[in-house]
């Protein structure tokens, strides 16, 4: 199904990666509400990019598909077509994962 979100200016939407179940080393599984954060996830969709002093665009650094890690609490959670995806600023991503 296409994404029909376009970021503005240096913003992406980020799926993030698949969490597991957590299981203890007693048996017991550990909640949602327990769950760390994740920080790594695949961009589904990049914006145009900032402009700088002179207006013109700064290229963005990462492209669709591109795997990343990005900051913990970094950016807005927003669901779209019964999926969470996150809409974050470039300067919020740490890495690509090649």
């Amino acid at each position: 199904m296409p994404l029909n979100i376009q970021p503005l200016a240096d913003h992406v939407v980020i799926k993030a990666s698949e969490e597991s179940e957590e299981k203890t080393k007693s048996g017991l599984y550990v909640p949602d509400s327990a769950k760390e954060k994740p920080q790594e996830g695949q961009v589904l969709a990049v914006g145009p990019g900032a402009l700088n002093d002179k207006g013109e665009v700064i290229p963005m650094n990462v492209a669709v598909g591109d795997k990343v890690i990005y900051r913990k609490y970094a950016g807005n959670s927003i669901k779209y077509n019964g999926e969470e995806l996150l809409i974050l600023g470039e300067k919020d991503i740490l890495a690509k994962l090649v």
